[in-house]
C-alpha cells in the first residue's frame, strides 16, 4: 500500500511539473505576442484551487492531473469587444500564432535540459559497462563476444554507462546491423557486428542489451550466509551467520541460482540442508516456509548469501562543473528527441510493437521508483517524460501542438486558414486516434499488473 500511495505521489509531482512547464510555454509566449489569456489551468476537471489575477487570468489546478490548457481570447469562440480584438489568438500572424503553439514542447526540451544539467551538476554514480556473460545462442553470442570486456561504443557512439548502451541499441532496432566495440581486459579493443534483421522489442522489462544476450557484470555471489533473519525457518532449524551451504537433500550446490530455485521449488516441505561450520559439515533439517507470489506458491528460507562488492575500478561519477554540465544537458536531451522520433517511425512501421506502448500506471511505477533511488535519477527520469511529451504534442495530429502547426503551415502556404468543416473532421478523426493510442497504453499497463 505504502509503494502504491508512494508511486502515486511521484506521479503527481511529475506531471505537475511537466504540465506546468508545457502550459506556461504556451503562455509566456502568448503574453509576449499580445494575446490576452483568460486561463491557465494545470490539470482538467472541477478546480481544486483557483486565483484571479488583476488583469483578469484565471490561475487554477484541476482535480484530474492529466494534462492542463491555455484558454486564449478567440474571437472564433468568444465574443470580443472591438477595443480587444488586437488581444485576440486569432488576430495575430501565422508566425505569432505558430510560435504560441510551438512553445509548449520547446518548454519542455528547456526543462529536460535544465534538469540534466542539475543532474550533472549533482553527479550521477554509475558502472562502467561490463559484459559479464553472454547468453548461449544468442545474437551476442552469435556474433562472438568475448567477456569479461566493456562496451566504449555502439555504432560508433560513445557508451559511458549501461543507459548509453540501452539508448544507442534502441536507436538502431530495425536496422540490419547494429556495431558494438568491446574493450577487454587486455586494453585490446574488438568490432562485433550485431545481425540484428529479426530482432524485435516485444518485453519492454527487459533491457535491449539483455534482451541481444549481453548480461552485465555481477559481483560473485558466494553461498557462504551473511545474513539469518530472526523467527525464519533458517534460525528454527540453527542455521548461522557464516555458515556455507553445501547439499540441499543430498544435491551439491555450486552457486546461489541454483540454491535459491530449490528453495522456492519446495515450499512448505521439510528438507535436509548440508553447511560447512568451522570446517565442519552439519546436516539440518529444516521445515521451508512458503508464501505466494503472482498467485503461486514458493519456498523461502530466511538468509541472504555473501555478495563480494562491486570493484571500484567498475564505479565512477559523472558529474561536470557549471559550463560542460549544461553542454551534457543539450547533448543528452538531443539525444532523447532523436531516439523519440526514431522510436514513433519505428511504431509506425510495426518494428516495435504496440505492446511496447506505456500508460500513467508505467509512468507512476517509474517516477515512484526513480524518486525513491535518489534525486539525480528522478531527474533523469523527469527529463525522459519531459522529451517524450514535447515530440508526442509535435505530432501532426489534430487536437496534438503539432497538429496546430499543420494547420497554420496550410494557412502560411495557401493564404487562407483551413475551412472550419474540414478541422473539424480532422478533429474527430484526431481524437479518436489519440483515444486509441491511449486505450492501448492503459491495456498494456493493466496486462503488465496482471502477469
Amino acid at each position: 500500500m505504502g509503494s502504491i500511495v508512494w508511486s502515486l505521489g511521484a506521479f503527481i509531482v511529475t506531471l505537475g511539473i511537466l504540465v506546468t512547464f508545457h502550459e506556461f510555454g504556451h503562455f509566456w509566449v502568448a503574453r509576449r505576442c499580445g494575446v490576452k489569456v483568460l486561463t491557465f489551468s494545470v490539470g482538467f476537471g472541477k478546480p481544486i484551487w483557483q486565483r484571479v489575477a488583476r488583469d483578469g487570468t484565471v490561475y487554477q489546478v484541476g482535480l484530474i492531473p492529466l494534462g492542463g490548457y491555455v484558454r486564449m481570447l478567440d474571437e472564433r469562440v468568444d465574443t470580443v469587444a472591438p477595443e480587444d480584438r488586437g488581444l485576440s489568438f486569432n488576430s495575430k500572424t501565422v508566425a505569432q500564432r505558430a510560435a504560441i503553439v510551438a512553445a509548449g514542447p520547446i518548454a519542455n526540451f528547456v526543462l529536460a535540459i535544465a534538469v540534466l544539467w542539475a543532474m550533472f551538476l549533482i553527479g550521477v554514480p554509475s558502472v562502467k559497462p561490463i559484459i559479464g556473460q553472454v547468453a548461449p545462442n544468442s545474437i551476442a553470442a552469435q556474433a562472438g563476444i568475448q567477456t569479461p570486456s566493456e562496451i566504449i561504443a555502439v555504432n560508433n557512439s560513445t557508451t559511458e554507462d549501461w543507459q548509453q548502451v540501452n539508448l544507442h541499441l534502441a536507436a538502431a532496432l530495425g536496422n540490419e546491423v547494429v556495431t558494438v566495440q568491446t574493450r577487454d581486459t587486455n586494453n585490446r579493443l574488438r568490432d562485433y557486428p550485431l545481425d540484428i534483421r529479426t530482432w524485435r522489442l516485444d518485453d519492454k522489462q527487459q533491457p535491449m542489451y539483455v534482451a541481444l544476450g549481453m548480461q552485465p557484470f555481477e559481483p560473485e555471489v558466494s553461498l557462504v550466509l551473511s545474513y539469518v533473519a530472526e523467527n525464519s525457518p533458517a534460525a528454527a532449524a540453527g542455521i548461522q551467520v557464516n555458515d556455507k551451504i553445501i547439499a540441499f537433500n543430498g544435491t551439491p550446490l555450486t552457486d546461489w541460482p541454483q540454491t535459491r530455485d530449490l528453495i522456492m521449488q519446495a515450499a512448505g516441505e521439510s528438507v535436509e540442508i548440508t553447511v560447512e561450520r568451522a570446517g565442519e559439515m552439519r546436516t539440518l533439517e529444516v521445515t521451508l516456509g512458503q508464501r505466494e507470489v503472482n498467485e503461486q506458491q514458493i519456498g523461502f528460507l530466511g538468509v541472504e548469501p555473501t555478495v563480494a562488492p562491486y570493484p571500484d575500478e567498475y564505479r565512477f561519477t559523472q558529474q561536470f562543473g557549471l559550463i560542460e554540465g549544461f553542454t551534457q544537458g543539450v547533448h543528452r536531451t538531443w539525444e532523447l528527441m532523436v531516439l523519440s522520433v526514431k522510436m514513433i517511425g519505428k511504431l509506425l512501421i510495426g518494428t516495435v510493437s504496440v505492446s511496447n506502448l506505456s500508460g500513467p500506471v508505467a509512468i507512476a511505477e517509474g517516477a515512484g521508483a526513480t524518486a525513491s533511488y535518489g534525486l539525480v535519477y528522478f531527474l533523469g527520469f523527469l527529463a525522459l517524460i519531459s522529451v517524450n511529451l514535447g515530440i508526442i504534442n509535435l505530432v501532426p495530429l489534430p487536437i496534438l501542438d503539432g497538429g496546430h502547426l499543420a494547420f497554420l503551415a496550410i494557412e502560411g502556404a495557401r493564404g487562407k486558414p483551413v475551412s472550419d468543416g474540414v478541422q473539424e473532421v480532422c478533429y474527430r478523426i484526431g481524437g479518436i486516434l489519440i483515444f486509441a493510442l491511449m486505450a492501448i497504453a492503459i491495456s498494456n499497463d493493466i496486462l503488465r499488473l496482471s502477469q
